[in-house]
């Protein structure tokens, strides 16, 4: 008998041995849960964090996510429309490295080869799911519940769906991999799937891709909230009440992460796709234009990283950050190497949260390859908007408007960049659909 206790002693002993410094690393690391919330369209004031917000916005979730977390105020993605931006968020790579320089490029698919998020955390055991908008391929093998995702509940055709009419096989929507049908406001319904998702696997690590479609087109609210508005644009008064439904559901999302306990260890991102719609009358004050430019109104968005039990909220950071660099800055907080065959442009941002450096990109680019001939640079304070033949130099720091064109003051700071971009094109692919990255007189 005393033999048999001695074993299991002995046994549970050296257990403990092999298992508690294990532990004890786990603890340490302190690895998160990830959130990411997209939304889409929305315009740079259409979130009343913005102090030049116009006064029919009113955003108290984002708000909150903003004044709670931290805030950069110069937060940008690497594309003006929709489906290119998805495919460099999802590898953390420029997204022309694939071929997508355009939305069609996009929609038809994120090349098989190419590694996507939750292929990076399910190293680490994480559950991962994905409700929303996808856009990145059709049909079934592009499917994100055949890349990865555990779960997928949204759509995954090109950039609009309808908000009510939810079975429709023209425009179907899915779980996992069977397309189903279902009722309600979708914007409503990602929110409760969002929930869901986050109550089942609380006890789990998880990732979860909220892709909201709201607040690009088509204009459908529910009419009693499209009501409560009164901007003297009827197509504003819609556009108010879809944010005001978006909003609404990340602060669901938030409350849940909340009540579930598993707030303080989330690291959550908030941004949108591309900058707000002229058709769906967004509002991008102070910046220049809207989505489909590569001025800032195109490409700079709202951008928000909360983590409580890393690093301190309720401020703001002024060195630029692009989408590229959530992939990144989620496996360095979950501990996952970096890929060594297909190395990441991105760059964790964690140290700029930490307060340890106020240092990031040397160079950032744009580029819809040579269809159009529209391409941009930023270096420093300077960037660089072509169109065509059209160049245009802007001091970015003292003219966020782009109102003033000092190319013709700087033609050094004009070749230095093109020369910038020059190099960073030829390392990128060739378009996938529209022959030549190059625009050719």
């Amino acid at each position: 008998m005393r033999n048999e206790q001695h074993i299991r002693n002995s046994v549970l002993l050296f257990s403990l041995l092999i298992f508690f410094p294990v532990l004890l690393s786990a603890q340490a690391k302190n690895v998160p849960n990830i959130v990411i919330i997209l939304t889409d369209d929305q315009g740079y004031a259409d979130i009343s964090y913005n102090p030049l917000h116009p006064p029919e916005v009113y955003t108290p979730h984002m708000d909150e996510l903003a004044r709670e977390g931290v805030f950069f105020t110069q937060g940008y993605i690497t594309g003006n429309v929709c489906s290119p931006t998805r495919a460099g968020l999802m590898t953390g790579r420029y997204q022309h490295r694939a071929g997508i320089y355009t939305a069609g490029e996009g929609g038809s698919g994120l090349p098989l080869e190419e590694k996507i998020f939750p292929q990076f955390l399910k190293e680490a055991g994480y559950v991962s799911g994905v409700m929303g908008k996808w856009h990145l391929g059709l049909t079934p093998e592009y499917n994100p519940a055949a890349r990865g995702f555990d779960e997928f509940y949204g759509f995954l055709g090109r950039g609009a769906h309808d908000y009510y009419r939810l079975s429709n096989p023209e425009s179907p929507m899915y779980r996992n991999l069977l397309e189903i049908s279902d009722s309600g406001y979708l914007t409503n319904r990602l929110t409760e799937e969002a929930v869901n998702f986050i109550q089942r696997n609380r006890s789990n690590q998880f990732f979860l891709y909220l892709a909201y479609n709201a607040v690009h087109a088509p204009k459908q609210a529910p009419p009693e909230d499209i009501k409560r508005f009164d901007t003297g644009d009827p197509d504003r008064d819609i556009l108010m009440a879809m944010l005001k439904h978006l909003d609404e559901g990340i602060g669901q999302v938030v409350k849940t992460l909340k009540e579930e306990g598993v707030w303080e260890n989330t690291l959550l991102f908030f941004l949108t796709d591309n900058g707000g719609s002229h058709a769906m009358h967004a509002v991008n004050t102070p910046l220049r234009a809207f989505k489909q430019w590569n001025y800032e109104g195109g490409i700079r968005t709202p951008f928000v990283v909360s983590w409580p039990a890393r690093f301190s909220g309720g401020r703001e950071i002024y060195t630029p950050v692009i989408s590229l660099d959530i992939l990144p800055t989620a496996l360095d907080a979950a501990g996952i190497p970096l890929p060594a065959e297909k190395p990441l442009d991105g760059i964790s941002i964690l140290p700029l949260l930490e307060s340890k450096t106020d240092l990031h990109h040397k160079h950032l680019f744009w580029s819809e390859g040579g269809r159009t001939g529209e391409w941009a640079v930023r270096s420093g304070d300077w960037k660089l908007v072509v169109h065509k033949d059209k160049i245009e130099l802007f001091d970015i720091m003292n003219d966020v408007s782009e109102s003033k064109d000092l190319s013709g003051e700087h033609p050094d700071k004009v070749k230095k960049l093109t020369d910038l971009y020059n190099v960073w094109l030829d390392e990128m692919a060739e378009p996938i659909k529209e022959p030549g990255k190059r625009y050719e007189n």
